[in-house]
């Protein structure tokens, strides 16, 4: 089914390049300006199985992309000056800016040094828990769960099921399966213990993960030295804030920031709400981030930032560069707005 999403989604980018639709659809749609959202910057991997393969983009998209926004002279500013164009309305140049979530070590072996070359700050959205070196990433986890076996066995709704995973197609059809099932989960504490589950019977050590591809908060020190960097918090756990009470999804947002003004002296005034789709941050959220003091918050809703953004600063939508789509003929259909805004059902402003 995923698959299928994709290849409609690149059929469609398509239809927008080829047609030349997206020219037409520009001056409605590309706003004033967009926040563009990365996870990865690495190399390209030659396995056939990568279920998370949407994260990660090459250093040379990611150098395409850069190179097309100077070509269109729209200004990449800071998430500060995101802000403060907003508030002061100051919309004479389009701007683009730049963040990548989760705060992985390839950010500062291969995007920075693009960076540099473009003169381009970017932020930095850091759970903390991953500078500690004890957090979770259990959706790349459960990649190596599956990448490893043949079967996986687990239990689904209270009854015991075996998934192939003899074959790549075989394989991501089973990531996709327990991938949905655990995002579905009632609690964070749920989907936890199915994943040490999963990694406990098939070797899979979750934090050595997170060591392996996090930045520690040394690390993050000498990466803060460069003045193109910012960074913003990105809760503690990367927990689904929208399953949390209020006083938990709270606390996941202050002390994240708190930790991560302690050890980097060095503001984070912004925030990304971690997975940012629907079911993992709403009106309470960004009701939350307002109180707790940020001055922005992303999601991972599909987006530009027009006029009207001003009023929703903790709802703002970004731009997914999305590594099953490094194609570098639709850098102009996402620099229109013409493809977010038919995955967005043509709004303007989606904050609900």
């Amino acid at each position: 089914m995923k698959q299928f999403r994709n290849n409609v989604i690149r059929a469609g980018l398509g239809a927008l390049y080829f047609t030349g639709a997206h020219y037409l659809l520009r001056p409605i749609f590309a706003g004033v300006g967009a926040i563009f959202m990365l996870h990865h910057v690495r190399p390209a991997r030659d396995a056939e199985f990568q279920p998370n393969h949407h994260l990660e983009v090459t250093p040379e998209f990611l150098r395409a992309m850069l190179a097309h926004l100077r070509a269109q002279d729209i200004d990449i500013v800071s998430m500060d000056e995101v802000h403060q164009r907003l508030l002061e309305r100051n919309f004479s140049r389009r701007f683009a800016c730049f963040t990548l979530d989760d705060g992985y070590r390839d950010n500062r072996d291969f995007a920075l040094p693009i960076m540099r070359e473009f003169k381009a700050p970017f932020t930095v959205y850091v759970a903390s828990d991953f500078a500690e070196g004890t957090g979770r990433l259990w959706w790349i986890a459960l990649e190596m769960a599956i990448a490893g076996t043949s079967s996986i066995e687990t239990g689904i709704g209270g009854a015991a099921v075996r998934l192939d995973t003899s074959t790549p197609a075989a394989k991501q059809a089973a990531f996709d399966r327990l991938h949905d099932w655990l995002r579905r989960l009632p609690g964070d504490h749920n989907m936890q213990r199915e994943i040490a589950a999963l990694c406990a019977r098939y070797g899979v050590d979750e934090t050595a993960i997170c060591r392996e591809l996090c930045m520690s908060w040394d690390e993050l020190k000498s990466f803060a030295n460069d003045p193109l960097i910012s960074f913003g918090a990105h809760s503690i756990t990367h927990r689904n804030l929208a399953q949390q009470t209020e006083e938990i999804a709270s606390r996941e947002m202050v002390v994240s920031r708190e930790r991560i003004e302690g050890a980097l002296q060095r503001p984070a005034i912004h925030l990304a709400y971690p997975y940012g789709d629907r079911i993992a941050a709403g009106a309470r959220e960004f009701a939350l981030a307002n109180t707790a003091g940020f001055k922005t918050a992303v999601t991972t809703r599909p987006g530009m930032i027009f006029a009207e953004s001003a009023g929703h600063l903790t709802a703002l939508p970004r731009v997914s560069l999305n590594g099953n789509y490094q194609d570098t003929r639709i850098l102009p259909v996402l620099t229109s707005g013409a493809a977010t805004a038919m995955w967005n059902g043509f709004r303007r402003i989606d904050a609900a």
